[in-house]
């Protein structure tokens, strides 16, 4: 039986000595000490108490959330009873206010994106990545907000026309019954706040007179006749008053909504998105960030974060974003059809001189035999190059119109072919071929641009190297998500604002990284041989010794045989 006296003195050994030569912590250590002493000089105080260091900050934060914890206060706890938390904070134990000070600091963002950056180049000198390709998509995650706070946009526009149309009124009924004099307005369909404003100070000036008359007044008659003429102004005085408000709040809702059709009343950033089916099937709307990751790998190298749900229009900003905080673009974009538009492809190409592996919506429909063998699609009708015409089913010719400019809601522009029949009337096909009101012929709007970007996109798939390249990208991106929600346990986020969501989701995506580049790296060394062991045990040996000595010569403490079995 090994015997151990609970009283016996016991040397403070180095922590480091008791972590595994493959535990995270020394993973986390090597990038945040990789990254220069110039970055951390802001967070230096001149004055007042000297903070905790950053790249401890910046060590315990990371180490946290490797192991799921994305409190302030998890982590906390963590520093109290964690060997690889105590030995990164070098036994310091901040508390969880300033943990959160400091993980949703403005300048943390910077040092997040400087481990992202030499993380990267730290793959790229161990041969881990090509740098051929990213591959580019975009998972929903629930914000830190209740799914019962939604503000919708079209709901404050009515709200806000019906207001309009009150306010007018109102006011048409004060000049009319001669209340109160006309005023001067810019704008004759709508009154402004201080109109309104305006009006409600001359409304108070005429019941202060009629305060006045009331006063002056000994009779009983004339001052109940003067107080029954004061009720009106009154009441349209309160009415004008809850308008200006009312006005001012649907105001202040326009401005948070920019561009969106919806933000949380708790998070003003996030905006209600279709989240992902439920187990029992049901879709559910939450307040949400779209999240964008550049991969190669299985590793993210770069991130960032919309308010807008479609992956569209995300990609043109995001890889602005790469370009100009992480990397230079590979030669290869790899997306999946939610990408694929004319602008996104236009952008890449002509812009960039990249080469977008990217589908479009339509490139696997377009594959099948229903797609083929359908006669009334105009991909399958005979073009007549000579006349700049089809031929339809019915053997009519459908000849070339005119071109039309088409705007989107967001500016950009598209060129239209437009193509007419000759003759529908009477045509038997009529009906399976158009949808036009009878006495309409059937009209075909050719893109000419977007058609030679499809054909470019299927050649490039079509192609053995850039087709093989393609179909890596469901194994090296939908993976990172995976491991993040359901490995990492991150659906949620635990900060509000878009700036903070950035700085949480930067350590989430970091502690994805390092959890998968330790367990490689294990794997590894385990399959060639730990060439590593020899040299540890040689130093472990010494740093024992140093230990024995330190008791027997400074402590004149004599060692119990569980002590010295221990030890050795």
């Amino acid at each position: 039986m090994r015997n151990c006296n609970m009283k016996q003195v016991v040397l403070p050994m180095d922590l480091e000595v008791k972590l595994k030569e493959n535990d995270i912590a020394f993973a986390i250590n090597d990038l945040v000490e990789s990254i220069p002493e110039k970055a951390f000089e802001p967070f230096k105080k001149e004055t007042g108490r000297p903070p905790y260091p950053a790249r401890m900050m910046m060590k315990i934060i990371l180490c946290g959330y490797t192991q799921s914890a994305f409190s302030g206060r998890k982590i906390e706890a963590l520093l109290e009873d964690s060997v690889r938390m105590m030995w990164l904070a070098q036994e310091r134990q901040p508390s969880y206010k300033t943990i959160n000070r400091f993980r949703v600091h403005p300048l943390a963002k910077e040092l997040l994106r400087k481990c992202f950056v030499q993380f990267r180049s730290h793959l790229v000198k161990e041969e881990l990545i090509e740098e051929e390709a990213i591959f580019i998509d975009g998972t929903k995650i629930e914000a830190n907000a209740n799914k019962f706070t939604f503000v919708w946009r079209k709901s404050v526009e009515n709200y806000s026309e019906k207001l309009i149309e009150k306010s007018n009124q109102m006011y048409d009924e004060l000049i009319e019954k001669q209340i109160i004099p006309e005023i001067e307005r810019d704008d004759f369909e709508e009154l402004s706040v201080e109109e309104m404003k305006e009006i409600v100070e001359k409304l108070s000036e005429k019941i202060e007179a009629y305060d006045e008359k009331i006063e002056a007044s000994n009779v009983g008659s004339k001052r109940k006749q003067l107080s029954s003429e004061r009720k009106a102004p009154k009441q349209y005085r309160k009415q004008f008053e809850d308008l200006i408000v009312r006005n001012q709040k649907y105001q202040k809702d326009m401005e948070i909504f920019e561009d969106r059709n919806s933000y949380s009343k708790t998070d003003h950033d996030a905006t209600f998105m279709r989240m992902k089916d439920d187990y029992m099937g049901n879709g559910q709307l939450k307040a949400g960030y779209n999240v964008q990751v550049a991969t190669e790998g299985q590793y993210a190298l770069a991130y960032d974060v919309f308010p807008n749900p479609t992956d569209t229009r995300t990609l043109i900003p995001f890889l602005n974003t790469i370009e100009e905080n992480y990397f230079k673009l590979p030669k290869y974009l790899v997306a999946d059809a939610g990408y694929g538009s004319e602008q996104n492809y236009d952008d890449i190409i002509e812009n960039r001189n990249r080469t977008p592996l990217i589908t479009y919506n339509q490139y696997r429909k377009e594959k099948k035999k229903n797609h083929k063998n359908n006669a009334f699609h105009v991909d399958n009708w005979e073009y007549n190059e000579e006349e700049d015409a089809f031929i339809c089913p019915n053997g009519k010719n459908v000849l070339f119109s005119h071109v039309s400019h088409r705007t989107d809601r967001y500016g950009f522009k598209r060129e239209f072919k437009v193509y007419e029949c000759e003759d529908c009337s009477g045509c038997p096909l009529r009906s399976m071929c158009t949808k036009a009101k009878e006495g309409n012929n059937r009209k075909v709007y050719l893109n000419e641009k977007w058609e030679s970007q499809k054909e470019y996109i299927r050649e490039k798939l079509s192609d053995e190297k850039t087709g093989e390249i393609y179909g890596k990208r469901k194994t090296d991106v939908e993976p990172v998500f995976g491991f993040l929600k359901a490995n990492l346990g991150f659906t949620r986020m635990s900060v509000r604002g878009k700036e903070k969501v950035n700085n949480e989701l930067g350590f989430a995506f970091l502690a994805v990284n390092l959890r998968k580049y330790t367990a490689r790296k294990y794997n590894l060394t385990s399959e060639g041989g730990n060439h590593s062991t020899k040299n540890g045990s040689k130093q472990t040996f010494m740093l024992r010794t140093i230990f024995l000595h330190y008791f027997r010569l400074v402590l004149s403490q004599p060692l119990c045989s569980y002590c010295l079995q221990e030890i050795f």
